[in-house]
């Protein structure tokens, strides 16, 4: 997996690699550079014009250092040097130099608010303000700014967008790029849904930082890797039955949403428990013995919804919470569940919303269980933050109290533990943005943890190999079409690329 490292952290990579490779540290910049140039070079043709807006800092280095390659290579490109009291960095300098000694490039100097013309075929690179900013930017800057966000042309950051805050919100102007060509490790910000609008897409690009180091420095945040999943996925062996791979109890469904209890226990065969009782109102006997021949059910005795849940014993874990509602009788359904039953579970939707109306259930909820809200339903449960980087830190400080694991659902889907440790998944798209994939996700992550899987281990692998269902579901399909059936028909194919 890959840490995800302060702004601080990473100058301090960056000076660990210049004294310890050693390599001088222009020529450190000289590699981020190359890797920039190579990666545009595959997105962006000829045929557009480049601007290039430096700064007077490292970042602006960067800039004065890709207008030399990208020149190299046949691009137009113009440059234009903000220039307004600020004093210039040693690598600048020496990057302005050389940029001159070609005598190729056209420098401008900007000094007042007379910037160029952008025309919507242009692709402006910012290398105004690297991470190493750490107030708004005002005057000239901000004016800039604020110029090259009014045009349509298309917009690539250097690292990272000027004006924007690598570890922290962001609370002035800043860039909105198209496109963030980051160097070696993301920025905990880009992945936040309030900064996509100055971040883009992004990529992270390897520049030989110091790989013992990045190893050995702190870090209680990473994103996922497929050599994660794969390393954690294990194998089966000819004799295994289905009684080593669990018993997982599905308690979802009420009277109109049936279809829950279905994707959920569905999700769950399909990604290797060994058997699946649904328990479920009368209403839905009918649909799952058809739809689902391959579970067991039980039924409750009211017929719309769920007012007792079966004795849990011959049971690996359960599942609960796709569809349920919040009747009085399923809340009183819930706690007793939470009373007796003291091993992990996994707690999603209506189970998450019971417990928003009853926080002191709480403390009932066993150790070691995975809280699975999306982020309307984490607000309900525990309250309002005013941005993503306070909610990371409430949902890490929840998780250490209450000794669970919450998932919380989005874009990048953070993982937090009991040990404080945060991951952030890559894998899904927009297409998942529709009911019945939290059905799905719950299913997978039940079958995981029925299967002997830690609960941290559960978490990743359902999430990772949800995200990577849907991904695989976009192949026929597009983002408007995918659906949570859609999602759980490419659970297999999920499994085989993990294992390919």
């Amino acid at each position: 997996m890959k840490k995800i490292l302060s702004a601080t952290q990473l100058r301090e990579a960056d000076q660990f690699t210049i004294e310890h490779e050693p390599i001088s540290s222009i020529e450190l910049m000289e590699r981020a550079v190359n890797a920039f140039t190579k990666t545009y070079c595959k997105q962006f043709n000829k045929s557009r014009s480049v601007k290039i807006f430096c700064g007077p800092g490292n970042n602006g280095g960067d800039g004065l250092a890709i207008a030399r390659l990208l020149t190299k290579k046949k691009y137009d490109v113009q440059v234009y040097i903000l220039q307004n009291d600020f004093s210039f960095s040693e690598d600048f300098i020496l990057n302005e130099a050389r940029l001159k000694n070609k005598n190729r490039v056209p420098l401008h100097y900007i000094s007042d608010s007379n910037f160029p013309p952008i025309q919507e075929r242009d692709v402006v690179i910012d290398a105004l303000w690297g991470s190493g900013l750490s107030r708004p930017l005002t005057g000239i800057a901000e004016a800039l700014v604020k110029y090259i966000n009014e045009h349509k042309s298309t917009t690539v950051a250097v690292d990272i967008p000027s004006g924007m805050f690598a570890d922290g919100p962001t609370t002035g102007t800043a860039i909105q790029a198209d496109f963030t060509y980051t160097f070696e490790l993301p920025k905990l910000g880009f992945l936040f849904a309030e900064n996509y609008e100055y971040v883009g897409e992004w990529k992270a690009l390897d520049i030989g930082l110091d790989k013992f180091f990045i190893s050995e420095i702190a870090s209680s945040q990473f994103i996922l890797q497929e050599k994660d999943i794969r390393k954690i996925l294990r194998p089966r062996k000819k004799f295994d039955h289905k009684g080593k791979f669990g018993h997982a109890l599905i308690v979802a469904g009420s009277s109109g949403k049936i279809g829950a209890a279905l994707l959920c226990s569905t999700a769950c065969l399909k990604s290797g428990a060994g058997l699946v009782t649904a328990h479920i109102p009368r209403i839905g006997n009918n649909i799952l013995q058809t739809g689902l021949p391959d579970a067991m059910i039980t039924l409750d005795d009211h017929e719309n919804m769920i007012t007792k849940i079966p004795a849990t014993e011959n049971y690996t874990t359960i599942g609960i919470g796709s569809g349920i509602g919040i009747e009085s009788l399923t809340q009183q359904a819930f706690i007793n569940l939470l009373s007796r039953y003291r091993r992990p579970m996994v707690i999603d939707a209506d189970a998450i919303n019971i417990l928003s109306l009853n926080k002191g259930w709480l403390e009932y909820v066993p150790k070691g269980s995975i809280l699975t809200p999306h982020p309307k339903e984490f607000e309900r449960l525990f309250g309002k933050s005013p941005n993503s980087f306070e909610r990371i830190k409430k949902q890490t400080e929840l998780s250490i109290a209450h000794k669970f694991i919450i998932v919380l659902k989005g874009a990048y889907t953070s993982i937090s533990t009991p040990e404080g440790n945060i991951f952030f998944n890559p894998t899904g798209n927009p297409g998942m943005a529709k009911g019945g994939s939290g059905d799905v996700l719950t299913g997978m992550i039940t079958a995981f943890l029925s299967q002997g899987y830690s609960s941290e281990q559960a978490a990743m692998m359902g999430v990772y190999l949800h995200g990577l269902a849907g991904n695989l579901a976009l192949k026929n399909k597009t983002n408007y079409n995918i659906t949570a059936s859609d999602q759980i028909q490419h659970i297999a194919n999920a499994f085989k690329k993990i294992l390919s």
